[in-house]
């Protein structure tokens, strides 16, 4: 089973914040699994204010992270670049039991040894690129496998581009909305289709 994860690289003064893990009590960036039913953005922002007590507005896409090797299909982590809107330090005391900001030069030695790149790449301006969550019902009465899906292609009647149209590709009131504010095109908060 695919395992995707986000880190939160919240950064002020060029200093980042860390948190200590309860668990084997190592420092790492804020993070987290990305929950059923939500975007790896909004799972960012979940990540951040549940371990940290921070609320966030993501402004960077650093980078995807994978570690195909590990069970299933692998660990892959979306890191984000944020900056604090509100809420005060308070880490959750099932998760972290201390937290601090450090600079590049000033990271703990007892750290995630895969977090100093991510760390290295938030901290240098590494990234770019853009989030978005494209808001969209599932067309089927239930989950179906790509192999079910052209079972029920091949037996409808209609051509491969036509099934596609009637099934998938005209999704009324689908939604757009760009979730990394910073730097945002012209036009291009939320578009509806």
């Amino acid at each position: 089973m695919l395992s995707v994860g986000v880190n939160i690289a919240i950064i002020q003064d060029d200093k980042i914040l860390l948190t200590r893990r309860e668990d084997f009590e190592v420092w790492c960036l804020p993070g987290g699994a990305v929950d059923e039913g939500e975007s790896v953005a909004q799972a960012a922002v979940r990540e951040a204010h549940e371990e940290t007590g921070l609320e966030v507005e993501l402004t960077r896409l650093i980078g995807v992270y994978s570690r195909p090797g590990w069970p299933g299909a692998g660990m892959h982590i979306i890191s984000f670049a944020a900056q604090v809107v509100g809420g005060a330090l308070n880490p959750d005391p099932h998760e972290v039991i201390e937290v601090g900001y450090f600079s590049l030069d000033e990271l703990p030695p007892d750290m995630l040894w895969w977090h100093h790149r991510r760390i290295s790449d938030a901290l240098n301006g590494v990234g770019g690129g853009v989030a978005w969550t494209q808001d969209v019902d599932y067309p089927f009465e239930r989950k179906l496998s790509r192999q079910e899906i052209y079972q029920m292609r091949d037996q409808s009647g209609l051509t491969r581009s036509q099934f596609y149209f009637e099934t998938l590709g005209n999704l009324q009131g689908s939604r757009e909305v760009q979730e990394i504010k910073f730097p945002v095109s012209p036009g291009s908060d939320e578009r509806e289709f």
